[in-house]
């Protein structure tokens, strides 16, 4: 191939132009680069290191794809607005996305043919058919339950401040978020539906509630949530998690969700608040209120240990305060702004060991069934009280004793 006249030919990038700051799309263009003969090869296996090193993968068109769809760029922006692409856009990202295709279907052989007389050992790497113009524009029309930027490239997010960002927050993908799923929750049927059929609502377009999730420590309350993220994925719903601390960016955030096509869940765990705490006002303002009209593409979901959220004392309760019924009442109307409020209690004797049994089996425990149960209530004992958490650390340590004793045994 003429590598230099198509080197020329990924200068006239223009939609997808953002993919040049790429670093392993950069290692693969240095191969067209007007290099002396001898240096192409070396620039070829110097692109291979990267997609090896930084991907994590030997599988080019994989990469490219998945780096085109997660582009942010004209087409997205349009597409996420309902809203036609403009005729010379759409012309330009068909050009683009035809000659990424070639790009990705470019095998290590192509590149390098006829320069290694020196028969040199050369990495390959893999390579597929792929029309990018047709998976992206099909992608596009179903941006909802795909998402672009960086919200195509990850499912759940912290936000974290930052002085330095214009809105005062950074979204930080997580890379490795935690995998539980629904079938890993054994028990609170009741309570999990709850969460689902308003997710569900959410999904559909329809008008979901808040919800907040009180009760025992160690019950699957945030579990419940991030199981329910993890299950809906792939139909457009993203988590992002945030602090109390972090309460007040929510007018912000909201207002950049409000435009994006997927759905969004603002998980906010451990949820508790001191009297005359600041954060209070920020979180109740939103959550009903506040003048901004609620995005009809973002829940919240709150954990406490606590009904009412806010910490109070016998003390505080009999104050000197002349109208303490007013405060009182506004203590406890921030609960009362979560449309849905779900009861995790702790679970009597027959539920927690009902766990143990279903975790044992799931572990494939060699362990008398009967010393199991034995044990665990003795492991629930020294835990200060029976959880769905205690159930699976128990299990845990049971299942680490037997591959030990296992082990020795070989």
């Amino acid at each position: 191939m003429d590598r230099k006249k198509f080197d020329r030919q990924l200068d006239t990038l223009s939609v997808f132009a953002e993919i040049n700051c790429d670093p392993i799309f950069h290692a693969f263009r240095q191969c067209f680069y007007e290099n002396e003969k001898s240096e192409t090869i070396f620039a070829a296996a110097n692109f291979a290191g990267a997609l090896y090193n930084l991907a994590h993968t030997e599988n080019w068109t994989a990469y490219l794809k998945n780096l085109v769809f997660s582009l942010e760029n004209a087409c997205s922006y349009f597409a996420a607005k309902k809203q036609e692409i403009p005729e010379n856009i759409r012309s330009a990202a068909v050009h683009d996305l035809q000659l990424l295709s070639i790009c990705a279907e470019l095998s290590a052989k192509t590149i390098t043919e006829g320069e290694n007389p020196e028969n040199l050992f050369f990495p390959e790497w893999k390579t597929e058919s792929c029309d990018l113009t047709k998976l992206y524009f099909e992608r596009l029309a179903e941006i909802e339950k795909h998402g672009y930027g960086i919200f195509a490239k990850y499912r759940m997010f912290h936000l974290e401040c930052s002085d330095s960002a214009e809105k005062g927050y950074v979204l930080e993908p997580v890379a490795f978020p935690d995998k539980v799923n629904l079938q890993d929750l054994i028990d609170y049927e009741l309570q999990r539906k709850k969460v689902i059929d308003n997710t569900k609502a959410l999904l559909s377009g329809k008008k979901a509630s808040n919800i907040l999730l009180y009760g025992d420590a160690g019950t699957g309350k945030s579990a419940t949530v991030k199981a329910v993220a993890n299950a809906y994925a792939e139909q457009g719903l993203r988590l992002i998690e945030l602090s109390k601390n972090e309460l007040h960016l929510l007018p912000k955030l909201l207002e950049e969700l409000n435009a994006n096509p997927l759905k969004f869940i603002l998980f906010i765990d451990d949820l508790s608040f001191q009297e005359n705490d600041d954060d209070f006002s920020a979180l109740k303002a939103v959550l009903e209120g506040s003048i901004s009209a609620r995005a009809y593409n973002t829940v919240i979901y709150a954990t406490s240990n606590r009904r009412h959220i806010v910490r109070e004392t016998f003390s505080q309760r009999a104050g000197d305060e002349i109208h303490r019924n007013d405060t009182m009442q506004e203590t406890i109307s921030l609960s009362e702004r979560f449309g849905i409020q779900i009861l995790f209690n702790k679970p009597n004797k027959d539920t927690y060991l009902h766990i143990v049994s279903h975790l044992a089996e799931e572990a494939g425990l060699t362990t008398n069934q009967e010393e199991i149960l034995l044990q665990a209530e003795q492991f629930a004992m020294r835990k200060s009280g029976r959880s769905a958490r205690s159930a699976r650390q128990f299990i845990e340590q049971l299942h680490c004793a037997e591959e030990l004793k296992e082990e020795s045994n070989c």
